[in-house]
């Protein structure tokens, strides 16, 4: 089956690649969308056909942690959650970026309570912005599959964690052709993991890892992430089209962004996850409309948005979650970006699982020309 496509299951396709990945060290706790990932993962070591140790444990706390002392003895880790189970993680994600450890999560987005709900939206991962991790975001099920591929190459260049978000269920549960990496072609891009001495525990060498820093020393340890995952856009980019070369991609993006739709828009619509292929669909039958799609949050590629979205009079973004009491995320992190005197305004769309129907991105680009209130819940029953 190698180089062929076949028509799979979006968790299948994520737990066949980290499969061939072979990771030294998975430990995770079912929580739906993302269950049947890890539920194959299991299975495979089960039936012989893995040789990573697959660690049961207790809680997504307990299974952060315990990828987190993995990677920090230099061992190659990988985990996977969504919604609450990324939100009782929160002390150890902040503490894996910290320690500055390459591991690599699959969040499969789903909204967070209360009320419960199980559908996608992504309030989960925005609640995790700001800890310090490489977040990728796939529209479909390749770009998800070849964006782990990516992320371990990134981590552990980098010495920075990973995580790659898909959107539950409609990624995780529904059926795509793709193609899964084999394992030849992962080991020449991806070689065995050799942690440098000195970035994991060794008694030949001894480090402290998550020490006790004081106000002369906090501010630069945070100032030295924030600039380490600024600078990472370059080798995303390097590395994203070593990827492309070595399994035979055809990308017409950087691995940054994506642009797709008019040469000289007018109005560009922006955009993250599963829904960007909706709006490919409504862009199609227009003249003067664009996608942007953000396919890396964080760090957020500032350059490459603004260069995109100088060539349009109005924007509208598009986004699947809300800073409560603000405005989505995404929409700050636009306006933050672009230096020219835009028209932008905020659609929130999809919360919990909603769809995001081509009526309603028809809707969003008559109204993006309108002299109305800026942000706006659209989908509404």
């Amino acid at each position: 089956m190698n180089h062929k496509k076949q028509i799979l299951e979006g968790s299948r396709a994520i737990a066949l690649t980290v499969k061939n990945i072979n990771p030294a060290v998975i430990s995770a706790y079912p929580i739906t969308p993302q269950t049947h990932i890890v539920e194959d993962l299991a299975k495979f070591k089960a039936d012989g056909r893995a040789n990573y140790e697959y660690v049961r444990a207790e809680s997504e706390f307990a299974a952060a942690s315990i990828i987190l002392g993995a990677s920090a003895t230099g061992a190659r880790v990988y985990s996977a959650t969504s919604s609450q189970g990324l939100l009782l993680m929160t002390e150890v994600v902040f503490n894996i970026a910290g320690m500055r450890l390459p591991v690599v999560m699959t969040c499969a987005n789903r909204a967070v309570s209360s009320p419960i709900n199980i559908w996608c939206d992504h309030g989960d991962v925005m609640t995790m912005r700001d800890a310090g991790w490489l977040q990728f975001f796939a529209e479909n099920h390749q770009e998800a599959v070849d964006q782990h591929v990516l992320a371990y190459k990134l981590a552990e260049k980098l010495n920075l964690p990973v995580m790659i978000n898909i959107d539950g269920f409609i990624l995780s549960h529904s059926y795509e052709t793709v193609i899964i990496p084999e394992i030849k072609l992962i080991k020449k891009y991806l070689p065995n993991y050799q942690p440098r001495l000195g970035t994991y525990l060794n008694p030949q060498k001894p480090v402290t890892m998550g020490a006790f820093f004081t106000p002369q020393h906090y501010q630069e340890t945070r100032q030295q992430l924030q600039d380490d995952l600024v600078n990472s856009l370059d080798l995303i980019k390097k590395e994203y089209q070593l990827f492309n070369k070595i399994f035979q991609r055809t990308a017409n993006d950087n691995g940054l962004v994506e642009y797709y739709g008019a040469k000289k828009p007018k109005i560009i619509l922006v955009a993250m996850g599963s829904m960007a292929g909706t709006i490919k669909e409504v862009v199609d039958e227009h003249r003067n409309v664009g996608l942007l799609k953000i396919k890396i949050y964080r760090p957020f590629p500032v350059e490459d948005v603004n260069k995109i979205l100088a060539k349009a009079k109005y924007v509208a973004v598009l986004e699947k979650a809300v800073s409560l009491g603000q405005s989505g995320p995404l929409y700050g992190d636009i306006k933050m970006a672009t230096n020219k005197n835009l028209s932008i305004k905020n659609y929130i769309v999809g919360l919990g699982g909603r769809d995001v129907t081509k009526k309603i991105i028809h809707e969003i680009i008559e109204d993006v020309r309108k002299d109305n209130k800026k942000i706006k819940f659209l989908g509404n029953i």
